[in-house]
């Protein structure tokens, strides 16, 4: 399975943008599919996620309200549109795919390193 992230740029606070995540060797049904977001000497922080059997989404509580996750099950690429962004979201963009298995826990599912596969990473800057 690979993974391949696109879509990042330069943007104004305030402006939206989307990301794709292309899930190439298998469909993305058999995964959780999770963007994550690691800024310059910070960690890589859960950003959202789908379940790839029942389609449900997952925010963390920074962007509940100006980001959404969706798929197209045709193209087996998930989707990241962010709105209203903030200088504070500038970060490489990944994209990372999971067993199902991590949705029983939000830890789980937060965590980086419950995913296994992950994309090459897209940039984001969003300048003020």
């Amino acid at each position: 399975v690979q993974l391949q992230a696109s879509g990042g740029g330069l943007v104004q606070a305030g402006d939206s943008l989307s990301l794709s995540c292309a899930v190439f060797g298998r469909t993305f049904r058999a995964f959780v599919v999770g963007w994550f977001r690691q800024a310059p000497g910070s960690e890589r922080e859960f950003v959202a996620a789908v379940s790839g059997n029942a389609g449900r989404t997952y925010y963390a509580r920074s962007v509940k309200d100006r980001f959404a996750i969706s798929r197209d099950d045709g193209r087996n690429t998930v989707y990241l549109q962010l709105n209203s962004l903030k200088p504070e979201d500038t970060a490489v963009y990944y994209c990372g795919a999971g067993g199902l298995g991590i949705t029983v826990s939000q830890r789980a599912l937060q965590s980086p390193r419950s995913y296994d596969r992950w994309g090459q990473g897209t940039l984001v800057t969003v300048s003020s």
